[in-house]
């Protein structure tokens, strides 16, 4: 094998719950993880140098970003150059809570494998995605899991959102690290995995499934809390910020609902509309 092509999926927080700050500095979260049909495209292809290109000028620029880290964990425990063309076209915003850096880090590391014949295990993968990033381990695998600890402890469940589902991102590049210094952890009152059931009732998650980071995000960025305001005006069953932002979801009962509400968003926003 010369050349691999991978859609690496974006995902959405179903759900989102900082329920302990750790020792090590990192947080112990309960969410969901849902992933979606918004993928970016990488292209790896064996080469005689390494080179890397982007269709997002800015990460064209970038020398240390996550893909190469991924591809320079895999060099230095082998101990040896692995020499790639790598092309990657972005269609997942950055910064935007939806794990596109994380999901193309996990693609990496599965062409890796593939195309040099490395036969590492999934605890192999695992092990190097959890190094890359706490939500890496989800897209080596991506589908609904109920996530603990710092979202690496995987859980899968039978859920699935069965309606349109509108994500909007406006552009706002949000700091994971200013999110976690912005929130007090605290226990959730209802465990995400005891309120998720396979089968969805929208008028009990609107009460009980939450987004911690929702607060300060809304409260500095209030374009971000109209965007979810707006996605109920225009009919969504369910709205909710996702990971810690700055993108929003909208779940909508019909396709005709959702349409409309992508029209009104796209005149300023990223949006995709996710089908049922």
């Amino acid at each position: 094998m010369e050349k691999i092509e991978i859609n690496s999926p974006a995902k959405i927080n179903f759900g989102l719950n900082v329920v302990e700050r750790r020792q090590d500095g990192y947080h112990n979260i309960e969410t969901i993880f849902y992933p979606v049909k918004l993928c970016d495209k990488i292209i790896f292809r064996k080469s005689d140098v390494d080179s890397f290109s982007c269709s997002d000028n800015i990460l064209a620029l970038e020398k240390d970003n996550i893909i190469l880290k991924a591809k320079s964990l895999i060099e230095k425990h082998f101990n040896r150059k692995f020499y790639l063309d790598i092309n990657l076209v972005k269609n997942v915003p950055t910064g935007a809570g939806m794990g596109g850096g994380s999901s193309d880090a996990a693609s990496t590391l599965h062409a890796m494998n593939l195309l040099f014949n490395l036969d590492l295990s999934k605890n192999d993968l695992n092990n190097f995605a959890l190094l890359l990033g706490s939500d890496v381990p989800f897209f080596l695998d991506p589908r609904p899991s109920f996530a603990t600890g710092r979202g690496e402890k995987l859980t899968l469940i039978d859920f699935s959102i069965d309606l349109p589902m509108l994500i909007v991102n406006p552009g706002i590049h949000i700091a994971t690290k200013w999110a976690y210094s912005n929130i007090r952890a605290k226990a959730s009152a209802n465990q995400l995995y005891n309120v998720i059931n396979s089968k969805s009732d929208f008028d009990k998650f609107k009460q009980f499934v939450t987004n911690d980071f929702e607060l300060p995000v809304f409260k500095k960025f209030p374009d971000v809390k109209l965007i979810k305001e707006n996605m109920y005006d225009f009919g969504a069953v369910f709205s909710l910020m996702t990971g810690s932002g700055s993108t929003v979801f909208g779940i909508f009962e019909d396709e005709e609902k959702a349409r409309t509400a992508n029209n009104f968003f796209s005149k300023n926003y990223f949006t995709f509309l996710n089908p049922k």
